[in-house]
């Protein structure tokens, strides 16, 4: 099939790359021309684990394509997805502006039938603004088109295995016609397909992610009261997870959840239901302890070294998770402000997240990166673990303590099991444990 993707973002590019290493012919839109210029050559903008690979195969071979041209994209074929950014705004609402922009304008574009299907993450009944959008500019009102939504599923680190491997592919349509080419183009995935009307598959999306992060943030409530308990929390999730009700995945005890997608969509639940005159009090709450969670680790860290003043503090992970260097939301943003502010020395380091967040902390002024793991370590008070790169599990923790001024581990991510590490001498303080 031919295929138009519009935006050159996290979701466009991953949906455009895979689509066209299933064999599609992709055309890819991107408005910044330096960004398809880049990716005209092969590189990726982005990290993500064997994108770049297969968009240099898919190029290759033909099957991808990027312009600047919306009108071209339009042309080229009549399935045509918005992968448009949906930022959040002040009050919790998702600026729709991107998605009524390419509404419009592809309307202009038109001269025979479309289906124009929201990728991107939106709020209950977008799909009714789309069509009402492209009803106006249509310069020929008898042109047939529809709206559909398709919504994504891609967790940052796995998106790639998550398109080609989904757990189930959501589908709202309103007409056969689309539907049938809905059928034809997931004809070879072998998980479940459900049609829907737009709106249920638009809830789904937001419903899905507000129960995910419910899930983190029950923990994080659980792991406190262990600390308190003296019970642990890694064994209380494995106890529940064996329930197949509740599952183990997702009941992982931190310093809270970041990413563009479970913080704006938690935000954006709560205000849509707001909209309908309802409370999602619950999801309210699940908000609350996960902006909480960097600070109550902060006091952590000041319980174990009291006086954090030009203490050197080595920081291990900057990205909200790993695999990503996406630092949108990432607690170490707030847990890196506040060390500051009680002026702390922190050396940080990162294996793929330390460009982006220089943009927001430049080296200097109690700040520096490290090259390398060891290095950010060497005459430390305590290290502070905030993303569970791979990296960091198989580090060699003897040279680490070696290296450090004071052999303390505070394990925000509680990849390391407290026998092993106490075992080399440290003291290790977990979450919930």
């Amino acid at each position: 099939m031919r295929i138009t993707v519009v935006g050159g973002g996290y979701v466009g590019l991953t949906t455009g790359v895979c689509f066209a290493h299933l064999g599609h012919e992709v055309l890819l839109v991107e408005k910044i021309p330096q960004k398809v210029e880049l990716l005209r050559k092969g590189r990726c903008p982005i990290y993500e684990p064997g994108l770049e690979e297969l968009m240099k195969e898919s190029l290759k071979e033909g099957r991808l394509l990027f312009t600047t041209d919306l009108r071209e994209g339009v042309e080229f074929s009549e399935l045509i997805f918005i992968c448009v950014g949906t930022p959040q705004k002040a009050d919790g609402s998702a600026d729709l502006s991107q998605v009524e922009e390419v509404a419009r304008e592809t309307a202009k574009f038109m001269t025979s039938y479309r289906l124009l299907v929201e990728k991107s993450t939106v709020p209950i009944n977008t799909h009714k603004l789309i069509k009402k959008t492209v009803e106006r500019y249509l310069k020929d009102k008898g042109i047939p088109f529809d709206v559909a939504s398709n919504p994504e599923f891609l967790r940052e680190g796995s998106a790639v295995e998550d398109f080609l491997k989904p757990d189930r592919i959501v589908v709202g349509v309103e007409s056969q016609r689309a539907r049938r080419i809905f059928e034809e183009l997931y004809m070879g995935f072998s998980c479940p397909v459900l049609f829907t009307d737009p709106a249920t598959a638009e809830l789904i999306k937001h419903a899905s992610n507000s129960f995910l992060a419910m899930k983190i943030s029950f923990i994080n409530m659980v792991a406190d009261l262990c600390e308190r308990a003296g019970a642990d929390v890694n064994l209380v999730a494995e106890g529940m997870g064996y329930d197949r009700r509740i599952g183990r995945e997702f009941l992982n005890a931190g310093i809270g959840y970041g990413g563009s997608c479970f913080p704006k969509d938690v935000k954006a639940f709560i205000r849509m239901a707001q909209d309908y005159g309802l409370d999602f009090a619950i999801l309210r709450e699940v908000d609350r302890v996960n902006q909480g969670r960097p600070a109550r680790f902060v006091e952590k860290v000041k319980d174990v070294l009291w006086s954090l003043k030009n203490k050197k503090l080595a920081i291990w992970g900057l990205s909200f998770k790993p695999n990503t260097d996406d630092i949108r939301e990432a607690p170490s943003i707030r847990i890196v402000d506040i060390l500051l502010k009680e002026g702390a020395e922190l050396s940080l380091y990162d294996p793929k997240a330390m460009e982006n967040f220089r943009m927001l902390f430049p080296e200097g002024k109690g700040i520096s990166y490290a090259k390398d793991l060891y290095s950010a370590v060497e005459g430390a008070c305590a290290l502070l673990v905030l993303t569970e790169w791979e990296e960091f599990r198989r580090a060699d923790l003897k040279k680490v303590k070696d290296l450090m001024e004071l052999p303390i581990i505070l394990d925000g991510r509680n990849i390391y099991e407290r026998p092993a590490v106490e075992s080399l001498g440290f003291e290790y303080y977990g979450v919930g444990r």
